[in-house]
This record gives C-alpha cells, structure tokens and sequence, in this order.
C-alpha cells in the first residue's frame, strides 16, 4: 500500500450539482473507509460553498487511484474543472482523526506548494529536509499541524511539492505559519495554495 493524494478543484457554480450526488459520493468513499487517511471540502472565505475536494487514502498502486479519482460520482458529474492526484508521505503517521484540534476556536487550511519544477528540485529539497523539520519540531508549531508530508509523482521518486493540514486562528495566522520555513525561503515553491478547509465525512 501507498498513500495518494487527491486535490479536485470544482468548476464554477456546481454547488448544486454536488448536493445531488453528496449520496452517491459518500457511498463511493465508504468502500475506502478503512484507508482513509484524510478527507473535507475546501470552502469560500465565508465557509459556506465548496470549492473543491480533498482525499488522502492508501491505495495498492496507481492503477488504483486512477479508479479512485476517475470513477468517484462528483468526477463523473462534471463537477471537477481539474483534479490533481499524486503520491504523499504521511510525515506525522497518523490520521486527521487522530488530531485533538479546537474546531470551535480555531479555523482549518489546506495548503499545497507546488515544487517549481526542474532536475535539481528534489536534490535541493533533500538538503533542505532536516532544516524543514527543525522549523517545524516546535510544540506551538506541532500543535497547529493536522497533518503533513511531500508529494511524489506516481513513481514515488520526483518531489513535486508539500501538503499541510493546518489549525490556525484566522488565515493571517495560517500564512504566517510558514514564514522562514527553508522551502519556501529557498523559493522551492512555484507557487502555494491556501485553502479554508474541513473534516470532511458523512454529515
């Protein structure tokens, strides 16, 4: 088994097509229930309309998340402009389930950076790891990770970029998160998502 990532971002004006189908996807992701890693809608500012999916889920090959991402009711609605699915660490070895958060005070962020490409990205990324995890080792920064981890390609080899799951008090808090962090002060990224997020599940 390997972990997947999953980011599908939704076209325009679909938030009612998506609530004609939630069923249907819910039932979809039953059959992965046990390999559920992470999973939520991201959100407008406002929290109210979907913006797009994300899955985290150990799956058995490529072959796999390919079924995983192309066979799921909301794809197969056209309710996705474009889906990005790639090959992830689960850094923390746990689950979002696992968190203790505080929901109620704090708000939940997605945020992906996309490596900017190039032959010498994943070489460099590799220097930078130990710097990246002391950055991120100390308790008020561990307290706010829900969870993390690189992005490979499907053959698990090329970084592609960096997944968090964060909770911060507000999205000025989420950003600052990362201020000084060794990726992004290396300008590894091309460019970064931030995105209000939440657990995501049967209602």
């Amino acid at each position: 088994m390997s972990t997947y990532f999953f980011y599908c971002r939704d076209k325009s004006d679909t938030a009612g097509l998506r609530k004609t189908v939630v069923e249907a996807h819910w039932a979809f992701m039953d059959n992965y229930a046990d390999r559920m890693v992470a999973r939520g809608p991201t959100l407008t500012d406002d929290g109210k309309t979907p913006t797009g999916s994300m899955h985290a889920v150990e799956l058995t090959d490529a072959d796999a998340a390919r079924v995983f991402a192309y066979e799921e009711p909301n794809y197969k609605a056209g309710i996705y402009d474009d889906v990005m699915a790639c090959r992830w660490t689960n850094a923390l070895k746990r689950t979002m389930w696992d968190f203790e958060g505080d929901p109620d005070a704090n708000q939940r962020f997605l945020f992906i950076g996309h490596g900017r490409g190039g032959d010498d990205v994943t070489g460099r990324r590799n220097e930078l790891l130990q710097a990246h995890r002391d950055f991120l080792a100390p308790p008020e920064k561990m307290r706010q990770q829900i969870l993390r981890g690189p992005l490979w390609d499907m053959a698990g080899e090329i970084w592609l970029g960096s997944l968090f799951l964060l909770e911060a008090s507000d999205r000025e808090a989420a950003e600052a998160f990362f201020d000084g962090e060794p990726y992004t002060a290396d300008g590894l990224y091309e460019r970064t998502e931030l995105h209000n997020w939440r657990f995501g599940g049967r209602q």
